[in-house]
């Protein structure tokens, strides 16, 4: 058993010598990754900096002497994402743990985000107190804040790296020993849901469940979405219940909830089967309303709560989203059904609710049905009902089941 660390060696070497011999005088193996890229390594690694800025195409020699420190981050990333797939596809890596601060960050979770779900990925980061979304993306990776600044060994660093040290060590063992739950052979099942969905995809839920399906439901609130996608890329879903597909909109309008480009993409590239419907696509999430962008000042909003704001969306918005979901769905290699509630795609798209907009609902309908037209693989099914209605829920989990 095998645990990775990494860190810039010339500032971090020392600190990190001690994370390595707590590991290793728990029984473990390691590798030490050097990714530094000024003064020279204050401990001996076991991979240099030289095999990192090679995969990433360059030299550490290069990057030193270009003295462009962004630049170098950039690559020292990109390298050791790189180098830690290769020993992760060789069997080489057990857990990761890396050490910094913003530029050790940089390149630390770069590596953790290029293993699967379930590996054990520890960041000891003086940015762990703030906004760690771009570090940690959709992935399980922990964060430790170190209290103090990671420079030098005192008090508090030796603590806090011991119980990181600890952490991987304890988690390594206990990947080694038997889990509840590693027999299961049930096919896993990602759903999408949001408030506005809930009762949909409850009840879509319980039902597959009862027919044996072990159901995952993911908040699609950008990072749920770059989640999901990302457990389906690493092959643990066998089906996809992606009735809230609402990112879309976030992405399309520049909401704060997009989960990127690539949404909608990995079931199709793997092949497995998918149902798709349109939940939620009414609307686009923002922050408080004085944080709205002026451009949107005029439009049709719902306070969902002091944090939350909600725009509806509009008919020409709605079609391209439409037009988007058709193009990336006639490209995927297994079966897929469309499933259109034509009464309603939200619990605030229904008459009388704020987001009722029977001429923009149509709008992202036609623009779907047109994309699909020349994909007669790709089954579109519509039915005259509210998305929370019972029954809409009862077509969707049939509709995948079927396709299992």
């Amino acid at each position: 058993m095998a645990v990775v660390l990494i860190a810039t060696l010339d500032t971090k070497g020392r600190e990190l010598g001690f994370v390595r011999d707590l590991i290793r005088a728990s029984g473990l193996e390691t590798v030490v990754i050097d990714v530094g890229s000024l003064g020279p390594p204050t401990i001996e690694p076991d991979l240099s900096r030289d095999e990192v800025f090679r995969r990433a195409g360059s030299s550490a020699d290069r990057a030193r002497e270009r003295a462009d420190r962004g630049e170098a981050v950039s690559e020292a990333a990109r390298g050791v994402a790189a180098l830690v797939g290769e020993l992760d596809a060789a069997g080489k890596v057990d857990a990761v743990l890396a050490i910094g601060g913003s530029a050790g960050t940089v390149i630390g979770t770069a590596a953790m985000r290029a293993l699967p779900f379930g590996r054990p990925k520890v960041m000891v980061s003086t940015l762990a107190s703030g906004q760690v979304g771009p570090y940690v993306g959709g992935t399980d990776i922990m964060m430790l804040y170190p209290v103090a600044d990671i420079a030098g060994l005192n008090r508090l660093t030796r603590t806090v790296l011991s119980n990181a040290a600890n952490a991987v060590a304890g988690m390594v063992r206990g990947l080694s020993t038997r889990r509840d739950g590693d027999d299961d052979l049930r096919p896993v099942v990602a759903a999408t849901m949001f408030g506005v969905t809930t009762p949909c995809v409850d009840r879509a839920r319980s039902l597959l469940e009862a027919k044996g399906c072990e159901v995952i439901v993911f908040h699609a609130t950008g990072v749920g979405g770059r989640s999901m996608e990302g457990l389906i890329r690493d092959g643990l879903v066998n089906g996809v219940l992606d009735l809230t597909t609402t990112e879309l909109a976030d992405e399309q309008v520049g909401g704060i909830l997009s989960a990127g480009p690539d949404r909608l993409e990995a079931a199709g590239r793997r092949g497995i089967p998918q149902v798709v419907s349109v939940g939620a696509l009414d609307m686009v999430n923002f922050g408080p309303m004085p944080t709205v962008p002026e451009r949107f000042r005029g439009r049709t909003f719902h306070v969902h709560n002091e944090t939350v704001t909600l725009m509806r969306t509009t008919p020409a918005e709605n079609a391209a989203i439409g037009t988007r979901m058709a193009e990336v769905l006639g490209r995927s290699r297994g079966p897929v059904t469309v499933l259109i509630p034509l009464r309603g795609v939200s619990a605030l798209d229904a008459p009388g609710r704020p987001f009722h907009d029977p001429e923009a609902d149509s709008a992202l309908f036609g623009a779907i049905r047109s994309g699909l037209a020349g994909h007669a693989e790709v089954r579109l099914v519509e039915r005259d009902l509210h998305i929370n209605d019972p029954a809409f829920a009862e077509d969707a989990s049939k509709l995948l089941f079927e396709m299992q």
